[in-house]
């Protein structure tokens, strides 16, 4: 019966603990059957029977082991149960032979059931009774049976001995096995935290929509496909003569203040980051979580011009921090239908934008001077009435044989005019950054100060 114990819990189990357990069983019915005997009485039949069986039930303890460690992994589940049946069959007989003796009778079928039930549930209880009813049958027509219950406490002694060491080694057990299952418990809390951690790590270098489809195991659904896209590009006007003049650690320090600066900016308009060049962004907006091609290309316009707002801020950090080469930034932005899907060969894949469309967007951010932000035409149709554009005519790009119309992308329409926000203008000799969203009230006569200061020191300024 202790047998299916590595069954239910499904943890290896050492193989001595099952013949511990049946051990002791047999060793009780034993000792019951041998007090059951009438010693002084001549030899007969059932005196044999009696005899016989509690020396089988020594012999079936080392038997039941032989053949529990000779079963083969895929027979295993099966010999536990059989072997568990012909327990319950022999206790049947060896109450049978006691003559029914109240107490052991009682001890044994307790142990029965409490074995089928902590075990098995209801379908070992059922193997486990049928198995003892049986047993039970097959003594009483082997054995003559006494009359009167026999209650006799000398009888009872050794069931008593057996089944109280029984329980107690039960008990032992089982909280052996509950402390092992805590220790599992919390080695796999542990390793759910650290696979987490490290799901959430790799979440960084993969797209959102890849990351999903990768945890969620639907990897079958990212097939390739064609969709309205709104392809975003940008880098930093002459980072190559940048990385020349400054030591490793800082430039590393800087680009990836500046790339994370992007990056935030990035998921705050719903944009899907689909890979960093060096100091180049590609943002894409309308794969993951669109929401329509006109919102889409706006969020992606107005998304370019946080940057832009944020990049010339972070142009007086760097400055601050002795970099005098400014942090000029091109954007390029357009919007078309490209191929979306995993691309690459068998043992290196990458889930990424393609197509002319994404060709344009980059040839955009080539042709913008810096600071600029260049759409095409079709994004331009999607935003002209939010945002303020201006045209600059036909650009010749690389790989197109003709013109491409082009914007300049000026600023959102809600803060131009009486709610204009934001004002910046650059001249030799003169530099202006003023931002009312930063202003604090308790700054505001201050700032004023400073520009009727400057403003009246110009005026008296004779310039030749």
């Amino acid at each position: 019966m202790q047998d299916q114990l590595e069954e239910n819990t499904g943890r290896s189990l050492n193989p001595r603990y099952p013949l511990y357990f049946r051990t002791l069983i047999c060793f009780a019915a034993a000792g019951t059957l041998v007090n059951a005997i009438q010693w002084s009485t001549p030899w007969h039949l059932d005196k044999a029977l009696t005899l016989g069986l509690a020396a089988f039930l020594l012999v079936y303890t080392v038997i039941a082991y032989q053949i529990s460690r000779s079963a083969s992994p895929q027979n295993a589940a099966n010999v536990r149960r059989w072997l568990s049946f012909t327990d319950t069959i022999l206790i049947g007989m060896a109450i049978a032979l006691a003559n029914f003796s109240l107490l052991p009778s009682l001890l044994f079928v307790t142990m029965v059931q409490f074995n089928a039930l902590t075990e098995g549930g209801g379908r070992s209880w059922f193997e486990h009774n049928t198995g003892l009813l049986l047993g039970t049958g097959g003594g009483y027509l082997i054995h003559e049976p006494a009359l009167v219950v026999n209650a006799d406490l000398n009888i009872s002694a050794a069931s008593l001995i057996g089944v109280f060491t029984y329980f107690c080694a039960h008990a032992f057990y089982t909280h052996k096995q509950l402390s092992q299952l805590k220790d599992s418990n919390r080695a796999l809390t542990q390793e759910q935290h650290t696979s987490k951690m490290r799901t959430y790590k790799l979440s960084k270098y993969l797209p959102q929509r890849l990351w999903r489809a990768v945890t969620n195991g639907k990897e079958g659904e990212l097939v390739t496909e064609r969709k309205l896209l709104t392809v975003f590009f940008s880098d930093i006007k002459d980072f190559s003569q940048l990385t020349e003049e400054l030591e490793a650690e800082t430039l590393t320090q800087l680009l990836n203040s500046y790339l994370s600066e992007m990056a935030r900016i990035a998921g705050q308009y719903g944009g899907t980051i689909d890979k960093f060049i060096g100091d180049a962004v590609m943002v894409v907006f309308g794969d993951d979580d669109s929401k329509g091609p006109k919102s889409d290309a706006l969020r992606c316009v107005a998304m370019a011009l946080a940057m832009r707002k944020r990049a010339r801020e972070m142009k007086q950090e760097w400055y601050n921090k002795g970099i005098s080469r400014p942090l000029q930034v091109r954007m390029g932005i357009n919007t078309g239908y490209c191929t979306v899907g995993i691309f690459g060969t068998a043992n290196y894949q990458s889930y990424t934008v393609m197509g002319t469309h994404v060709n344009l967007a980059a040839r955009l951010e080539g042709a913008a001077q810096p600071g600029e932000i260049l759409i095409s035409h079709e994004t331009w149709a999607l935003i002209k009435h939010s945002v303020m554009c201006r045209d600059k005519g036909h650009v010749t790009v690389k790989g197109f044989s003709t013109p491409v119309k082009v914007y300049q992308v000026t600023d959102l329409r809600k803060n131009l005019g009486g709610q204009q926000s934001y004002l910046e203008d650059h001249a030799p000799g003169f530099s202006m950054h003023l931002d009312l969203d930063k202003v604090r009230n308790y700054d505001k006569d201050k700032v004023l100060q400073s520009l009727e200061k400057a403003a009246e020191t110009l005026k008296s300024k004779v310039i030749i």
